[in-house]
């Protein structure tokens, strides 16, 4: 009884005990307060002038009576933001992982911690729990704090204390029946199996965040892998382009300088062959020379001889007859005396003497390269050549001329003249000029005023824009007129500009902006080089009303066969020599002039023949130019030549594509020189060169076949049996094969 009684006493006690506890700090109830609740209270709860705890987090306080972080919250796991804020902003906070609030804005970093942004100050705070001492507490869903609970609940709740070490709460006691010690111990026992199957629930979470981890990190691994493998395959594209376009560069410099050399070699042949033909010229004249001395010597023998006789004969016929003959006798002289030119006259007082660098020599006065800045004053009135060449003249004054009248030809080329610093009275006085040579200057229009006596005018090299419809007003004797390299099109040259013309019969206009043939061009025009232009079209109109052209020269233009029309040249009569190289010819142009006899087509892509190209001419062409294209055998056909059989004399094939003889060659007959050097040609038929048919003679002079892929020693004796000197072939030396 007495024991039962101290029970009762001591639940009593421990009641009223947890009554007065709960009295002085009500339970937390798991659920989170507002944060200006929780601040307020702080500030009340704590001295202003102490640093506090807001749950396990250091914390001062800062301005406006605001509590802080000291180190910020780095042990709070933080949840990253799902939005972007500009940071910057006066009044906001930047949190430990980047993220930027405003002013006033609430967060929770981690569970049972909320934390405020208060003028760019972070306050957090963190729920606190009281100590139970029930021996049964659990942790609701949702909640912070742990509660207490009855046997009944025990295996409903999510979780379980097991720290019994706190006395029972008279409360719980009263209100559930006492347990058991086994009871109690089970009850301990249900717990520790529950902590363990949450710690293995906790390792296996554990496991699972590492195993997502793991392979987060690979698939990152084999991305940043395939990042990188993309990257090096752009790379080695970006290399194989650039590798391929320095490949075509270098083609294309290869191809240029190929290109150079052979027209330097061309150019050479060119002059060799002048230079020949000057020097049998110069062997002729001097044979000649020698010819005519010879025949002057023997003539002046036979007349000193005859003049011997003849005086012999005077004296005997005066010996006989000087007793019957009376008075003076009249004699003729042996030999008349020369009469001797003219003196050159003196020059009249006062006037200057020539500058330094000037040499006069009859009736030419040459001041090439003597560094003037004006044309000097000169009074000669016998004088007709005036050279200025190479100064720095820049004007041509209204009196420049006056003391030399009579000048048929003046260079003023290469100096630095204007056309305002031209006087348009300048050339006025000038009544015999025929030639004026204005190159290299700075002239960017015609001089005005021109003689009409003018037959040759020259205005290369300047900076010509525009040709006005009276620009050769009155130049009615002009026979050639030369205007390359200046910035001419035919949107700047008057149609009606040529016009007074009629004389003109050599007209250059190369290294101009021309995209088509200029309109207008005078009647009797027979040579025309429109070279290095930009040429896209050939109309029908083109050459109507110039219909005695016998040269045109449109290399180095943009020209291909479905640009050129059928009616643009096919009926001129005599249109002899058409130079089309460099273009972008891909097949010999048909409808070319019936008139034709040289056609050069150097340098275009041309990869075809085609069939009766050339069989409506007549004669028929006798020079055809083909090298440096794109021919193949399968590009010339059997009948590609047809009607040039009897007429070709040169055919240049070489630096092509070809990998035999093309058909047709043994059948020329007047066929002088030929070239296949350059090609692929590795077969070489026996009659190839020589019809077994014919048994004439070749009339072939030069034959070039070197740089192929020939053997040579499998080659017939009787390839070249109807060629008249072996010493005209050239075999050597062949390409490695």
């Amino acid at each position: 009884m007495k024991a039962r009684t101290l029970l009762v006493l001591v639940l009593l006690a421990n009641l009223s005990f947890a009554f007065a506890q709960d009295e002085s700090n009500p339970p937390a109830t798991g659920k989170k307060r507002g944060q200006k609740q929780v601040i307020g209270r702080q500030q009340k709860q704590r001295p202003s002038d102490t640093p506090v705890l807001l749950g396990n987090v250091p914390v001062v306080k800062g301005e406006d009576d605001l509590t802080i972080f000291i180190d910020s919250y780095k042990g709070v796991n933080e949840f990253e933001s799902n939005y972007n804020v500009v940071p910057g902003k006066k009044g906001q906070c930047t949190t430990f992982g980047g993220i930027t609030m405003f002013n006033n804005a609430a967060w929770s970093p981690k569970p049972c911690v909320t934390c405020l942004c208060s003028n760019g100050n972070i306050a957090c705070d963190e729920i606190k729990c009281l100590p139970l001492s029930c021996p049964i507490r659990v942790k609701p869903a949702g909640e912070c704090c742990l509660i207490c609970s009855d046997i009944e609940s025990v295996h409903d709740s999510p979780e379980i204390s097991g720290d019994s070490s706190e006395p029972n709460d008279p409360s719980v006691l009263e209100s559930a029946p006492p347990k058991s010690q086994a009871e109690i111990e089970q009850l301990l026992q249900q717990e520790e199996e529950e902590l363990q199957e949450e710690e293995e629930r906790l390792r296996k979470r554990d496991q699972e965040r590492k195993r997502r981890r793991k392979e987060k990190k690979k698939l990152q691994e084999e991305k940043q892998k395939q990042l990188f493998e993309e990257r090096r395959r752009e790379e080695e594209e970006i290399r194989s382009r650039m590798e391929e376009e320095e490949e075509k560069q270098r083609e294309e410099e290869e191809r240029r300088k190929e290109e150079d050399k052979i027209r330097s070699k061309l150019e050479e042949e060119e002059r060799e062959k002048r230079q020949k033909q000057k020097e049998s010229r110069q062997e002729e004249e001097r044979k000649r020379d020698a010819e005519r001395r010879i025949l002057e010597r023997e003539q002046k023998e036979r007349e000193r001889i005859m003049e011997e006789e003849e005086e012999a004969e005077e004296k005997e016929v005066e010996q006989v007859e000087d007793d019957f003959l009376r008075g003076d006798v009249f004699k003729m002289p042996n030999s008349l005396p020369i009469p001797l030119p003219p003196p050159h006259p003196a020059a009249p007082e006062g006037t200057p003497s020539l500058p330094p660098g000037c040499v006069i020599s009859d009736i030419t006065l040459s001041c090439s390269n003597a560094k003037l800045t004006s044309i000097p004053p000169l009074v000669d009135p016998q004088l007709k050549n005036l050279n200025l060449e190479g100064n720095s003249i820049t004007t041509i004054p209204a009196a420049a001329f006056n003391g030399i009248p009579n000048l048929e030809r003046i260079d003023l080329g290469k100096n630095k003249i204007t056309s305002a610093g031209i006087d348009p009275q300048a050339f006025t006085n000038l009544k015999r000029l025929t030639r004026l040579y204005m190159d290299a200057n700075m002239l960017a229009q015609i001089p005005q005023a021109l003689p009409p006596t003018l037959e040759e005018l020259k205005i290369n090299e300047n900076v010509l824009q525009i040709i006005d419809e009276d620009n050769f007003q009155d130049l009615n004797n002009l026979v050639t007129l030369e205007l390359e390299g200046n910035i001419l099109s035919e949107g700047t040259v008057n149609p009606s500009a040529f016009k007074p013309l009629t004389r003109l019969t050599y007209l250059r206009l190369g290294r101009n902006h021309f995209r088509t043939v200029p309109q207008g061009l005078p009647e009797l025009l027979e040579e025309l080089y429109l070279e290095n232009n930009l040429i896209e079209e050939i109309s029908e109109a083109a050459f109507n009303n110039s219909r005695k052209l016998n040269i045109i020269s449109l290399r180095h233009n943009k020209l291909d066969e479905s640009r050129l029309a059928p009616q643009a040249w096919i009926n001129h009569e005599n249109l002899e020599s058409i130079d089309l190289s460099h273009n972008q010819l891909f097949h010999v142009p048909s409808f070319l002039p019936k008139s034709l006899l040289h056609l050069v087509l150097v340098g275009n892509p041309i990869e075809r023949i085609p069939g009766f190209v050339f069989a409506h001419m007549e004669p028929g062409i006798e020079y055809l130019y083909l090298s440096f294209n794109k021919l193949s055998n399968d590009g010339i056909d059997p009948v590609s030549f047809f009607g040039a059989f009897h007429s070709l004399i040169e055919l240049f094939l070489d630096h092509n594509e070809l990998t035999a003889v093309p058909l047709g060659i043994n059948k020329m007959k007047s066929l002088r020189f030929l070239r296949l050097n350059d090609n692929k040609i590795r077969n070489f038929e026996e009659h190839s060169i020589c019809d077994a048919f014919n048994t004439d003679d070749s009339k072939i002079v030069a034959l070039r076949l070197e740089n192929n892929y020939i053997d040579t020693r499998r080659i017939s004796r009787t390839a070249f049996s109807c060629v008249r000197s072996y010493s005209s072939v050239v075999l050597k030396p062949q390409k490695i094969k």
